[in-house]
Order: C-alpha cells, then sequence, then structure tokens
C-alpha cells in the first residue's frame, strides 16, 4: 500500500487536494472549484488518493464527501522518520566519538 500511496502523492494537484481536505470533509465539486481542470480530472484524482486509502468518501444522496484518512499516512510517515531517526543516531554517535577522542587527547596531555 505504501507504493500507491507514494505514486499518489507524487502529482502535485493530488497534494492540494489533500491540503484541502485536512481539516474537513469537502465534496468532489468544492474540490473541483479551487482547481483550472475539469470535474472529471478531479474525480480521476480522488480515485486515486481513495485508492491510495489517503482519502475517505462518505455519500450523502447525491453528493460525495471527501475527507482525509490520516490512517493512510502512517507508512509514510514511518519510511520518513526512519530516514531521520538514521541521522540523529549518526549525528550522536560522532558526537560522542569526537568527545572521547578529546577526552584521550587532554588524558595524554
Amino acid at each position: 500500500m505504501i507504493d500507491k500511496a507514494i505514486q499518489a502523492i507524487a502529482e502535485p494537484r493530488r497534494r492540494d487536494i489533500l491540503h484541502l481536505v485536512r481539516d474537513g470533509e469537502l465534496t468532489s465539486s468544492a474540490i473541483a472549484s479551487h482547481f483550472d481542470i475539469s470535474a472529471p480530472a478531479i474525480s480521476q484524482h480522488l480515485k486515486v488518493l481513495e485508492e491510495a486509502g489517503l482519502v475517505v468518501v462518505r455519500r450523502a444522496g447525491t453528493k460525495r464527501f471527501y475527507g482525509i484518512r490520516r490512517e493512510g499516512f502512517f507508512e509514510i510517515k514511518q519510511l520518513i522518520e526512519s530516514f531521520w531517526d538514521d541521522s540523529l543516531l549518526r549525528l550522536k554517535e560522532a558526537a560522542e566519538e569526537e568527545e572521547r577522542r578529546k577526552h584521550e587527547s587532554n588524558q595524554q596531555k
């Protein structure tokens, strides 16, 4: 599922859609009003986001409301944090090694 999510957010308009629905649900027509592309094109983007597990759809009569599905971002968040965590660990180890060298150098004097 992470591959689908990454492919989905690779498209700038889809990221824009995610920003629009981040704080609450919007209908597809309300979402489409923010873009200069056709409503069917927006519907296709919404379908990709839904299939990737990044948005949920709620039907009310003939309207469809789209909202963010925060759980869909969990794997992406973990992946990104793993790079950050590794970087922090390497920085910590480098700082500790530098501290050891300074300590050894002071003892030899």
